[in-house]
């Protein structure tokens, strides 16, 4: 079985989002680092309500999917398709924009401290103009895999364990989207095997990892290489986001909140929104 191994690592930089909220932030639209078929990380983390307390007020979005993954404090999400709903420690939402939506995502009642990430995912062409979705995935439906010494929580895709494949919670897609956050204590190590065309990476947000020789420390992604299984061993308590997918192969036109395949489509996008038809059928 072969291994993966680490291609290139890039440090997270510090910027704001939303009504002022403080991030770290990696983005896949530069020729440095390309995440196809995702296309941005943002990590919040905080105990000053500060830094987060303003939220996401109500924005648009256009042509790919948001991933919203908590491990700390809570959000709540109300979108232009008249859903509604919040999400605490461990639970997660998966958003397609699609042809357009406009939502705001807001912490939650008592919200103290913040430690949660969102991902955007692109869609192919052909998806892009698709109706809007939503669901919300609680703590408790996030499927849970203790192996060796690890604690793996499998959002979405499938990984294997010493050749047993495990579901989480979102499968299938175009992309074949993967998401698990892994958990290992110092001197602990774990081999995880998935499809080995799927491209992927990881973001560290505890402590240091290895894989193949190669170090990896706080608040930096590691770029894999293709291969059937990753192999990790941790110097002290470490935790890490896994992600990947199909990638789609297609141009990428990005503008603000929308991500499209032409400029035309990103102009298109925007007088949508000035003139009020980016969102379809919405319900207020």
């Amino acid at each position: 079985m072969q291994s993966r191994k680490i291609r290139q690592t890039i440090a997270a930089r510090a910027t704001t989002d939303g009504a002022g909220v403080k991030i770290m932030r990696l983005t896949g639209y530069s020729k440095n680092l390309i995440m196809d078929p995702f296309l941005m990380l943002d990590e919040i983390r905080s105990e000053d309500k500060d830094d987060f307390i303003a939220g996401f007020p109500p924005h648009p979005h256009r042509g790919f999917e948001t991933v919203t993954y908590m491990r700390e404090g809570g959000f709540s999400h109300k979108d232009s398709m008249g859903n509604s709903g919040s999400i605490n420690k461990g639970g997660a939402q998966w958003m397609k924009a699609g042809s357009g939506v406009i939502h705001s995502e807001m912490p939650t009642a008592g919200a103290n401290a913040m430690h949660g990430f969102q991902l955007w995912l692109n869609l192919p062409a052909a998806e892009k103009m698709d109706p809007p979705q939503y669901r919300d995935i609680q703590a408790d439906e996030v499927v849970e895999v203790k192996h060796g010494d690890a604690l793996v929580r499998i959002i979405a895709g499938t990984l294997g364990f010493s050749g047993k494949p495990v579901d989480g919670v979102v499968t299938g897609g175009t992309t074949r989207a993967l998401l698990a956050d892994i958990n290992l204590p110092a001197g602990g190590s774990v081999a995880v095997e998935y499809n080995s065309s799927v491209a992927s990476q990881f973001y560290l947000y505890q402590g240091s990892v290895t894989v193949g020789g190669q170090t990896v420390t706080l608040g930096h992604l590691a770029y894999l290489t293709e291969g059937e299984e990753l192999e990790l061993s941790a110097q002290e308590d470490a935790g890490l986001l896994l992600f990947g997918g199909m990638p789609i192969n297609e141009p990428v036109a990005h503008y603000g909140p929308y991500v499209m395949n032409t400029q035309k489509e990103i102009e298109q996008a925007l007088r949508d929104y000035r003139d009020g038809t980016l969102v379809r059928d919405r319900v207020t």
